[in-house]
């Protein structure tokens, strides 16, 4: 993560965790809804996020994968929001819905079938229900379906509205009709350009009616100014009864799709004319495969409902057949410029391969997408093989901004993706993925750190002036975890060159053996050369234990866990950390500071009304999904025991807290398997 934190906020948010009891494991709801502490909930589908809003039929933002360009922030690539295409009206008997004029206004998160629900009332007229959903078999398009209960004679008039966000230029509104078998398709449809010209965004929406064909009622289109046009129908519904109608809206770029003003209205259409029901019911049996694999907790309802959230957002941030990847915010948002870190390869991806290994291709299909580039950045700083930059976007070239002294000098970042393209073959066994993607990236990194070293006799092969894992501690000298990792990466390799019958370079193992890992007197493992016991902002040291498996000593892991544990201060620290202490505690047999550790993840961390994760105790810029990832690992490998290895997924002691009767997890690796620990 990027050196700058947002500045912890304490007081009332460290309370929320403590007050809200989970009301289902599935479903996440909020039924007293302050406006002015409101943090959104993010419903995606690992391509398209809708952020919640407040505000009745408004959405916060609308975010996409993969869609790029240089403005604003570091003068580095930034995410782009995209148009708001669920941002509707609704006036009924000549009242504009709004927040003062309305009563029990609620929300809910279905995570289940990742569908987000707001339900009011309007006085003595009509009770509104609408749900939208990002559709998981359609990573373009989004849904809200509506319904509109009169309690007596209502006129209704409903409008949807497509703006565009303030980054985009050269806007241009487009109202079409498409003749097709049973009447005009009206399709309300956006374009514009990003900031520098690079891409072009579009959008385009439709109603989906619940009348015959011929009945429906008629759209009208208007335009507000050059940024904004909407189309609007009106309906009268009798006292008593019922209507129902759907809002379909596509979001596509030219990152996407060569064409993609004619694509955007072309899914609109597809997805129209599959109507709203089996839209909702394809989505809904595509999560119900994704969750057929799941981490079940018995006895702590509390526990069971965040866990469910944290899978659901690392689901929802993340896609099979694609070649992108998690930034440490997924979809939620614009944080850290929707860059990808060590978050994705080290935090994120060792759940999501256990669970979905599917999944987990993408995120190493995007590294290797990008190993060109990652072999020019070596080249440009006077090393061989490839160095993959500290962040990364659309291209894979450097995008950290100048300021961020992480951009030229955290070179562990290399290590981390080597280890999970490894570990993507231990889980799958695929050699023939070994061989035309994972070896290309395990060698080209292998020889990166050949050449980084500084050859200063035995045991004294140096990685100098780098910055840490613990990222307070700047252009150090044999940081642990660096070093850890570069020996990891370079056996790594060199098994790989075994198991496909390739020559590994011998001087790999030569550079392996002499990296050094520093001690204090004590023998407690030395953070870098010249650390005195100072505050550290994340774990470093007790990643060598997991996930490096360099350190296996059971003695030496809890000495070192037990001195680290207390050098991370209570503020200002990212959410994973704490989940690897829960990890390596339960592993150890200690079951309740495994849980203890566990909670501290994240409860503290926790905002309302969706218990959404900041990135630290206090913190308001969630979603935090690298904080997700560090605790469903320590769910997935601390208590239920699961190991990667090179023959695939094992399961080893571990010790679950006394709360806790069970833990299953279900759909484990390429054969679906599942594991108890009671």
């Amino acid at each position: 993560m990027m050196n700058k934190l947002f500045a912890p906020v304490l007081g009332g948010l460290l309370l929320f965790s403590a007050i809200v009891q989970a009301q289902d494991e599935w479903i996440i709801k909020a039924g007293k809804i302050d406006p002015a502490n409101y943090y959104g909930i993010t419903v995606a589908n690992g391509m398209i996020g809708v952020v919640s809003s407040p505000e009745p039929f408004q959405v916060k933002n609308v975010v996409l994968a993969g869609a790029y360009d240089l403005y604003g922030r570091g003068r580095v690539s930034n995410f782009l929001n995209s148009f708001n295409v669920l941002n509707m009206g609704l006036t009924i008997n000549g009242k504009d819905i709004n927040t003062g004029n309305i009563s029990n206004f609620k929300q809910e998160l279905d995570m289940h079938h990742a569908a987000f629900t707001t339900t009011f009332d309007l006085g003595d007229e009509a009770s509104i229900k609408y749900t939208y959903y990002s559709l998981r078999q359609l990573p373009f398009t989004v849904l809200m379906d509506v319904v509109v209960t009169a309690k007596k004679h209502v006129d209704m008039v409903v409008s949807n509205s497509l703006s565009a966000p303030d980054a985009l230029r050269d806007v241009q509104n487009y109202y079409n009709e498409v003749d097709g078998l049973h009447g005009p398709i009206s399709l309300l449809t956006s374009t514009a350009k990003s900031p520098t010209g690079k891409l072009q965004l579009c959008a385009s929406n439709a109603f989906i009616f619940s009348e015959p064909s011929g009945d429906e009622p008629r759209l009208m289109h208007e335009m507000s100014d050059n940024n904004m046009h909407l189309m609007h129908f009106s309906k009268g519904v009798a006292a008593g009864q019922t209507y129902r109608f759907s809002l379909v809206g596509s979001s596509i770029t030219s990152a996407h799709d060569v064409d993609p003003l004619n694509e955007a209205e072309r899914l609109t259409i597809f997805a129209k004319l599959q109507g709203a029901d089996r839209l909702i019911q394809f989505h809904n049996s595509a999560w119900d495969e994704l969750w057929k694999s799941d981490i079940k907790i018995d006895g702590d309802p509390q526990a069971q409902q965040d866990v469910h959230s944290m899978l659901y957002h690392l689901y929802s941030f993340s896609r099979a057949g694609t070649a992108y990847s998690p930034s440490p915010m997924g979809l939620s948002g614009l944080g850290y410029n929707g860059h990808i870190f060590w978050d994705a390869d080290l935090w994120m991806f060792p759940g999501l391969l256990v669970l979905h290994p599917e999944i987990a291709k993408s995120m190493v299909e995007y590294r290797f997408q990008r190993l060109a580039a990652a072999k020019q950045n070596a080249f440009e700083h006077g090393y061989k093989g490839a160095m993959f930059p500290w962040e990364s976007a659309d291209s894979g070239v450097e995008e950290t901004p100048v300021w961020a002294l992480s951009g030229p000098f955290e070179h562990h970042i290399t290590a981390d993706v080597a280890l999970a393209a490894w570990q993507y073959y231990c889980v799958t066994q695929d050699k023939q993925w070994l061989m035309e993607k994972g070896w290309p990236i395990l060698s080209a990194t292998a020889d990166f750190w050949a050449s980084r070293v500084e050859r200063n006799g035995t045991g004294k092969y140096e990685i100098k002036n780098v910055v840490a894992a613990d990222e307070w501690a700047e252009n150090v000298d044999n940081n642990a975890f660096t070093n850890a990792a570069a020996i990891v990466n370079l056996q790594n390799a060199a098994t790989a060159a075994r198991v496909l019958g390739l020559k590994a370079d011998p001087d790999w193992a030569l550079v392996a053996q002499n990296i050094p890992i520093l001690k204090f007197p004590d023998g407690v493992t030395k953070e870098f050369e010249t650390y005195k016991g100072e505050g550290i902002k994340q774990a470093d040291v007790n990643l060598l234990a997991y996930p490096l498996k360099l350190i296996t000593d059971q003695a030496q892991v809890k000495k070192d866990l037990e001195y680290y544990d207390t050098r991370i201060p209570n503020e200002g620290t990212p959410a994973m950390t704490q989940g690897i202490f829960a990890l390596l505690y339960s592993r150890l047999g200690d079951g309740e500071k495994a849980y203890h550790f566990f909670k501290d993840a994240y409860e503290p961390n926790l905002n309302p009304p969706f218990r959404v994760i900041a990135e630290t105790k206090g913190g308001t810029n969630p979603y935090f999904a690298t904080g997700a990832g560090g605790i469903v690992q320590s769910l997935l490998m601390g208590f239920g025991g699961l190991d990667i290895t090179n023959q695939g997924i094992i399961q080893i002691k571990s010790t679950l807290p006394a709360k806790w009767h069970s833990i299953t997890i279900t759909g484990v690796g390429p054969d679906k398997k599942t594991y108890i620990v009671k």
